[in-house]
Order: C-alpha cells, then sequence, then structure tokens
C-alpha cells in the first residue's frame, strides 16, 4: 500500500500543473492513471481540457471517466503532459515502457510544452538500467535487433503476454526487454539503438522530462532537469 499511497500524492501533486482550456497529454501506467481519474474528478467539477491518451487503455479510461479527448491532428502543441516512469536519475533521464505504451508516450512528450513525471520513491535511482530497457521493435527484425543489443552487453528477452505469445504493441510491434543493469552514459545508448534499422523506439526519455514529482512517503519532493553545462 506504501507505493499506491506515494503512487497518488505524486499525481495528486501534479494537477497544479494544469489549468483551464489546456491541451492535457494523458500518460500510461499504474501511477498515471491516478492522474487521469484525478483529472477526471476537475472535470466533472468545471475543469475545462482536451487530453491526448498515450495508449488505448489510457483512451479507455479517460473516456470512462468523461475527459473530452482529442488527437495529434487537431493539436500538435501539447501543453502539459503527465506520465509515469520506471526509473528517473538526477538529470531527469527516464527509462519508460514497462506498460507498452513507450512510442505514443515519446511521440506525446514530443509535442509537450511542459512534461511532467510523476513516480513512488522506489523508481529514484543514481544510475538508470536496473529496470530492464524496452526497446519496440519491427518483429521481422527481432532476431538482428536482439543480436546487436545483446552485443552492447545487455541480456534481451522477447517481451510476452500471459497467454505467452509476444506482448503486441497498439501499434502492432514486439517489445524487447533489454537488462543493462547499468547505463552508464544514456544518451550514448540511447543514439545506438536509435541508429539500429529495425528499432521503432527504445524506453530512454532524455532530456524530454522538466519536472519530476518523486513521492515519499506523504511528501512529494519536486525535481528541475539541470540546466545544459
Amino acid at each position: 500500500m506504501a507505493n499506491e499511497n506515494e503512487k497518488e500524492a505524486a499525481a495528486r501533486a501534479s494537477l497544479r500543473f494544469v489549468r483551464d482550456g489546456q491541451i492535457v497529454g494523458l500518460g500510461t501506467g499504474s501511477t498515471a492513471a491516478y492522474a487521469v481519474r484525478l483529472i477526471g474528478e476537475r472535470v466533472r467539477a468545471g475543469l475545462k481540457i482536451r487530453g491526448i491518451p498515450t495508449s488505448a487503455q489510457t483512451e479507455e479510461l479517460a473516456t470512462s471517466l468523461g475527459i473530452p479527448l482529442t488527437t495529434l491532428e487537431e493539436f500538435q502543441q501539447i501543453d502539459v503532459t503527465i506520465d509515469g516512469a520506471d526509473e528517473v536519475d538526477p538529470q531527469l533521464s527516464v527509462i519508460k515502457g514497462g506498460g507498452g505504451a513507450l512510442l505514443r508516450e515519446k511521440i506525446i512528450a514530443s509535442a509537450t510544452r511542459q512534461f511532467i513525471i510523476i513516480a513512488d520513491s522506489s523508481k529514484q535511482v543514481s544510475v538508470l538500467g536496473k529496470f530492464p530497457l524496452p526497446v519496440e521493435i519491427i518483429p521481422f527484425a527481432q532476431p538482428l535487433v536482439a543480436k546487436r543489443i545483446a552485443d552492447l552487453g545487455a541480456i534481451v528477452k522477447l517481451r510476452k503476454s500471459a497467454d505467452a505469445r509476444p506482448f503486441i504493441t497498439d501499434e502492432g510491434h514486439h517489445i524487447l526487454d533489454c537488462h543493462f543493469d547499468r547505463i552508464p552514459d544514456p544518451p550514448g545508448l540511447a543514439r545506438k539503438l536509435s541508429d539500429m534499422p529495425g528499432v521503432v523506439e527504445h524506453g530512454l526519455f532524455i532530456g524530454m522530462a522538466s519536472v519530476a514529482l518523486i513521492a515519499k512517503g506523504s511528501e512529494v519532493q519536486e525535481l528541475h532537469r539541470p540546466a545544459p553545462r
């Protein structure tokens, strides 16, 4: 229950970044779901926003809560996005994709003026990598990409669903979960992965988050991305 309380506390703290008239990116995952539910409460109380969900799962949740939705076709600039993370380091570099929505999450983050990460205390790390890095791939390229990522030092596993079949993303791709243990140079690894043919997207979000709200017990710590040197 402690982690769930922290998730809700971080989500609640993020609501002050959401204002009337905004286009709001709605994240995916257990922590982001708290934020979506809280935004739904505010909408029912009169808040006027339009949301762009980062997954089919979030779209279903937002619709059930009565949050008005829109699309990137209508708006290519998003005011604020609130999303969770699997790991956050001191530079606010983030691993995302545990829920399988990293591609849409990164697209929405890239179009966002203010990208807010919310997380419980277990997600804060000094160095990224303990959480396996999700890499979304075209199924045809799976053997080749898996070998090339293994050559970078990772233990690579194909993500599977409960029925033991490959997990399929909203865009019809597979995910490789890549266990690096430590990622001392996230930007360098991100470039190597992005350069691999067959890789659609990876779960390293670097230089994207402007604020991270990390809940520790009853307190929520607000962290800002360090200024470039």
